[in-house]
């Protein structure tokens, strides 16, 4: 990360790109036991946070993840009733699951209970849901939870981390997708935030083949634009019990009384198509 007066810059040494973010002023800073989150106004994007000096959020492209997190694997399951959250501190994927009249219990499990209190204060709209009667927020180990989660209690798994390295990277470890496994319902689905197909592939095959080892009948990574982060090209991997991932509730999709500004029946169905080089790594 760099900063002059005026712009915010994310380097990403290893491809030798950078996102830039004009801004108008530093809002808050402060390190907790777990990392350093800052928060900045900008020109034209509203408020943006760091974690660790990297990009997280900011107010004008989150809905596009927090939809794809969220309403893809929601729909592909016949009837989401339980969904726990991991990480998400943020609370905008918990604020789309939310939508989903079906689910009964929607856990948030975050370890730094600071990222949920200022998203709170600096992005409201993302909070929306937190007082919802179906949401229970969690600060601890996800990890931990999902351990000791009853087995088949749990119809979607949802992994909003952070990247692969700190407190999050536990979260991308065979033994962490055998107690998701485990405690998945039968037609369960594990839907976890997977990076850039263009620059990450070293994270993305190796997932899929931990996944398939877990115990995951079917996996697949499906892919959005996300603008702020490495590359402008994001992806979340998918893994289900016992069922394929290729359908989905293409009717409910049409039928839903809530409004998304990205996802919609079309991207679904776009979303899930394996570029050929893709397919030639995931192959081998």
């Amino acid at each position: 990360m760099s900063l002059d007066e005026h712009w915010y810059t994310e380097a990403y040494e290893e491809c030798g790109s950078a996102f830039s973010l004009r801004i108008k002023e530093k809002l808050h800073d402060e390190t907790t036991p777990y990392q350093r989150i800052e928060i900045y106004a900008t020109e034209k994007f509203g408020n943006l946070m760091t974690i660790d000096g990297l990009v997280m959020l900011t107010d004008r492209d989150n809905f596009v993840y927090h939809e794809m997190m969220s309403h893809p694997a929601l729909f592909i399951h016949e009837n989401p009733r339980k969904v726990v959250i991991i990480g998400g501190g943020d609370c905008g994927t918990l604020h789309e699951v939310l939508k989903h009249t079906e689910v009964e219990q929607a856990w948030q499990i975050e370890i730094d209970e600071r990222v949920t209190r200022l998203s709170e204060q600096f992005f409201p709209a993302l909070c929306q849901s937190n007082n919802d009667a179906r949401a229970q927020l969690y600060f601890g180990d996800g990890i931990q939870w999902v351990k000791d989660a009853e087995p088949g209690s749990i119809d979607v798994i949802i992994i909003d981390s952070t990247d692969p390295v700190g407190p999050a990277e536990g979260l991308f470890s065979e033994p962490f997708y055998r107690d998701c496994e485990r405690a998945l319902s039968d037609s369960g689905i594990l839907v976890q935030q997977s990076e850039s197909p263009l620059y990450h592939m070293r994270i993305i095959a190796p997932m899929h083949k931990a996944m398939a080892r877990a115990g995951f009948t079917d996996t697949k990574t499906l892919h959005f634009c996300q603008c702020s982060y490495p590359s402008g090209w994001w992806s979340a991997t998918m893994a289900r019990k016992g069922r394929s991932i290729d359908t989905f509730r293409e009717q409910a999709v049409q039928q839903r009384r809530f409004e998304t500004q990205y996802y919609n029946a079309d991207i679904h169905r776009g979303a899930f198509a394996t570029p050929e080089f893709m397919r030639r790594i995931l192959d081998q």
